[in-house]
């Protein structure tokens, strides 16, 4: 829009070498080509044109400027075929460049072809749209055109009136080179018709155009240079001031920055001081921590030892009586004792795979997945293994988990998680006992697992220590029934993992709800 054709051949050169855009790189290979073609350098410009693809939005003043470059290279058949494409383009739709130009073009491209009727034609229906356009201009230059067309076929009686039209409108115009032509087309024709007086009138009058363009240009020239001239001595002035004002500055900078470097200086300590505050916080915290930490793998272990040891010395002692149960062929002790023996193996075994499991947790090296779970499959599984130990404790066993539900969640992980609640389920569950594993309403964005028994249930003291994040639970009530409290850890542990919750509801003597709230999985919600 400046008219800055070479910074538009710099900034379209730099985008083409960017990413690929096929409308932008139309844009910029027009507007490479358009600067190309005002700078004069036509064969430039003709290449820059034919970069762009046909589907350009625009393409239609490809082709204008194309027929425009063929007319001033004087190639006249071809900037015909170019114009011709222009004007066929349909009616209905509104382009930006006038047709009384094109119109006149190709009546110009016809008059140098000497095909007089083509060239008659287009040229008056040019300066027909030119006059109701009020174009004053381009109707100048059709006129010319006209006349010149009579004039080539010595039809001077035609050609005069357009001369003549042509001078009087240019007297409108403030252009000096239509002046100065007009005004010589008409000191030639009355010339040629001997009126050599009003010749040299014409003469004289183009004369003084060609002179006043030559004062306008050395007035633009002078402007020029006087720009020139005061823009140095502006500068000058400028750079006087900027000397002053850099002294000034310099003397400021200098006060700012000690009264910087002071206020860093005090920052700097007050930061540091700060920070070795936070630093011994930050120690003391996680020392604690790790106090905590190490004290409760201590009790772990402690624990986990004390337990094993003693499934271990149950499990010789059981044998010894089988071994005598067996010589003195008691075989209704044998069938206690076997059963014994088996629980207490089964009981050892889930403390040893709990205790792997917590370990892989603790380490992070277990293998955790999440994906699309159908819940009631995952269930059925689970207790598919412990129906054997149900029956025989003669416990009652129902499951009503809802096949609508799509949970979230790492397979392997939720099974531990099933397989040890269900477990403790069991072991807290007197004879004859219920255990129900069922479905409530699910959330938008949870579903809910409840696992029930009848079994001994818990005071509201113990069920908030069991909902506590770092809680083992080592208070024994009951040798046979309670554990070391890892499994509990273990399920939190990997419910938190999940992206879950858990709850508990229980009372004393009555029975216990584990609530397990799992991730729903959208797909399936």
């Amino acid at each position: 829009m400046e008219k800055n054709w070479d910074s538009t051949l710099v900034y379209t050169m730099k985008q083409l070498g960017l990413k690929k855009n096929n409308d932008l790189r139309n844009y910029c290979y027009y507007f490479r080509a358009y600067s190309f073609k005002q700078k004069k350098l036509f064969n430039q410009a003709k290449k820059e044109f034919s970069n762009v693809s046909n589907d350009f939005k625009f393409y239609y003043k490809v082709k204008i400027n194309l027929a425009e470059i063929a007319l001033e290279q004087n190639k006249y058949e071809e900037a015909l075929e170019y114009f011709n494409q222009i004007e066929k383009l349909p009616v209905k739709i509104i382009y930006d460049f006038k047709k009384s130009t094109v119109l006149h073009n190709i009546g110009l491209c016809y008059l140098h072809l000497k095909k007089f009727d083509k060239s008659e034609e287009y040229l008056f229906r040019g300066a027909y749209l030119q006059e109701v356009e009020k174009d004053t201009v381009m109707l100048i230059s059709s006129y010319v055109g006209i006349a010149t067309l009579y004039y080539d076929q010595y039809k001077d009686s035609q050609a005069i009136p357009y001369f003549e039209k042509a001078y009087q409108l240019s007297k409108r115009t403030k252009s000096f080179d239509l002046k100065q032509t007009t005004t010589l087309n008409m000191a030639v024709v009355e010339e040629n018709r001997k009126n050599f007086p009003l010749a040299l009138t014409y003469r004289k009058e183009y004369e003084a155009w060609k002179d006043s363009l030559n004062d306008q240009n050395k007035v633009w020239a002078i402007a020029e240079v006087e720009k020139k001239f005061a823009i140095k001595q502006k500068q000058k002035e400028v750079n006087v001031l900027a000397a002053e004002n850099k002294a000034k500055i310099a003397e400021r900078n200098g006060f700012l920055i000690s009264s910087v470097l002071l206020f860093v200086l005090l920052g700097t300590g007050v930061y540091f001081y700060r920070q070795k505050i936070r630093n011994n916080k930050i120690i003391l915290a996680q020392k604690n921590e790790l106090d905590e930490l190490n004290a409760t793998k201590d009790k772990l272990f402690s624990i986990v030892s004390h337990d094993l040891r003693s499934s271990v010395n149950a499990l010789k002692v059981s044998n010894s009586k089988l071994l005598d149960s067996l010589e003195s062929k008691n075989y209704t002790e044998l069938d206690v004792l076997l059963h014994k023996n088996s629980s207490i193996a089964s009981g050892t075994y889930n403390l040893l795979d709990n205790l792997l499991n917590w370990a892989l947790l603790q380490t992070q090296q277990g293998y955790f997945y999440r994906e699309s779970l159908h819940l009631i499959r995952i269930v059925e599984h689970v207790e598919y293994n412990y129906k054997p130990l149900m029956l025989n404790k003669n416990i009652d066993f129902k499951s009503n988990v809802s096949v609508s539900d799509y949970v979230f969640a790492d397979m392997d992980s939720l099974k531990i998680i099933i397989r040890n609640f269900l477990d403790n389920a069991i072991k807290f569950s007197k004879e004859n006992g219920t255990i129900s594993i069922y479905s409530r309403p699910s959330s938008e964005e949870f579903c809910y697992l409840v696992i029930e028994d009848s079994g001994l249930g818990m005071n509201e003291a113990t069920r908030k220590e069991l909902l506590k994040e770092t809680i083992l639970l080592s208070k024994k009530q009951n040798d046979d029934v309670i554990g070391t409290g890892l499994g509990m850890q273990l399920c939190k542990s990997l419910i938190r993992k999940n992206e879950g919750k858990l709850d508990i509801e229980s009372e004393e003597n009555v029975g216990t709800r584990i609530i397990i709230a799992l991730p729903k999985f959208k797909t399936h919600g």
